[in-house]
């Protein structure tokens, strides 16, 4: 095992806070494995990478020698997490947290070591609770400590409408961690304040408090917002490798060391030459490369992650086109189609103003040939290879009327 400044190292990197370091420095003096909790709600059946920031975390935890516990939340997502809602949030019915359950279990192991994994699911102890024991939990925490969380403090003032049975998730977030006994919880940033309150749960238990080590929370594609898939910014673990690799390679420069820090197992002072390269004239791309070759390798494996590449660098760099695309026939009633119609009709662009903003920003090409005037028309009879963007494309073949 690592020297206890080596692991620490290790440990807080990309961490955004740790509560407290202290705490952990002699946790670790102590020189037995310590048990990792993080907690996810099967709120969907699939990840993206912005969950596996948590999940590299735990791979991290687990090659220094420490127990990784995976919890899966299938009490909790019957609850509904409040966190950054002003609104109560839908609760999952019992067949949506057992269906998204199982695809997060067959997900975290391209990431975790599953000998090394306990995955648990907190519906094991709290199922077995009586409203008795609810009550006696609820009494170990105040109205005024769950209002003075972000979001229920605006929502109060706001007068919008708080649940009570909200204010039941972070309680039962706070007793997972007695129940597991762990001595550090993850979280995103966003979970600042149910991770604080397993701290408190532990010790209202007679339990020595948990360290809390809280991860940032990943931006996506844009470099804006954080990456979810109802913002269309994400990058699935179990998409294609080559949607992943091109996805990779959407991002900016400046995003690209933000990923590295986040997302990469590789060594600090690794990124650290990458960043000397660029900045004595490397090219960022080829750095992005490596990247985009590490995630594919991770979910789909070497093999995939090459041919990820050499399709990239075939399609993009060398002005192929792909061998496989969407095949749309489109109706010409009225003679000949104008390709911002074309365009939308085989859902290229979402609109006819966006396939305008396409041709103005030099984004579109018919039959490799970049397209500059937005009045262009398509003949009836004719068929064309169509793209939009970098990695857009359809052959539209288009009937006469």
């Amino acid at each position: 095992m690592l020297s206890v400044e080596e692991q620490l190292k290790e440990i807080v990197r990309g961490a955004d806070e740790v509560l407290r370091e202290e705490e952990l420095v002699e946790k670790l003096k102590r020189g037995r494995p310590l048990r990792i909790k993080a907690g996810f709600d099967p709120t969907a059946p699939d990840l993206h990478l912005g969950h596996t920031v948590l999940i590299n975390k735990m791979r991290q935890f687990q090659e220094l020698g420490h127990e990784v516990m995976f919890l899966i939340g299938d009490f909790t997502g019957m609850i509904g997490d409040p966190t950054g809602k002003s609104v109560t949030r839908p609760a999952l019915t019992p067949e949506d947290v057992a269906r998204n359950a199982k695809t997060y279990k067959e997900q975290i192991f391209k990431i975790l070591d599953p000998e090394r994994t306990q995955v648990m699911f907190n519906s094991s102890w709290m199922g077995k609770m009586s409203a008795a024991d609810l009550i006696q939990l609820a009494a170990r925490h105040t109205v005024a400590r769950m209002l003075e969380r972000d979001d229920f403090s605006k929502r109060y003032k706001g007068g919008q409408p708080i649940a009570i049975h909200e204010f039941l998730y972070p309680l039962v977030q706070g007793y997972d961690s007695v129940a597991m006994e762990a001595d550090v919880e993850l979280g995103g940033t966003d979970q600042k304040f149910n991770l604080l309150v397993g701290r408190q749960m532990q010790q209202a238990y007679g339990q020595e408090a948990q360290v809390v080590l809280t991860m940032p929370l990943l931006e996506g594609l844009d470099g804006g917002q954080k990456m979810s898939k109802s913002l269309g910014n994400y990058i699935g673990i179990d998409e294609a490798p080559g949607e992943i690799f091109g996805k990779v390679m959407s991002i900016s420069d400046d995003l690209m060391w933000r990923y590295f820090e986040l997302l990469s197992f590789r060594p600090l002072a690794e990124i650290e030459g990458f960043k000397r390269q660029v900045s004595e004239g490397a090219n960022p791309r080829d750095i992005k490369f490596l990247l985009g070759e590490e995630l594919v390798g991770r979910f789909h494996g070497a093999s995939a992650a090459t041919a990820a590449r050499d399709e990239f660098v075939a399609r993009f760099q060398k002005g192929a086109t792909p061998d496989e695309m969407p095949e749309v026939e489109l109706d010409c009633p009225d003679g000949a189609m104008p390709i911002v119609l074309a365009l939308k009709a085989a859902d290229l662009t979402s609109s006819t103003s966006e396939a305008i903003r396409m041709i103005k920003q030099g984004a579109v090409r018919v039959d490799g040939d970049k397209v500059s005037d937005r009045d262009l028309v398509l003949e009836p009879g004719s068929t064309h290879v169509c793209q939009v963007g970098k990695r857009k494309f359809a052959r539209i073949s288009l009937k006469a009327g």
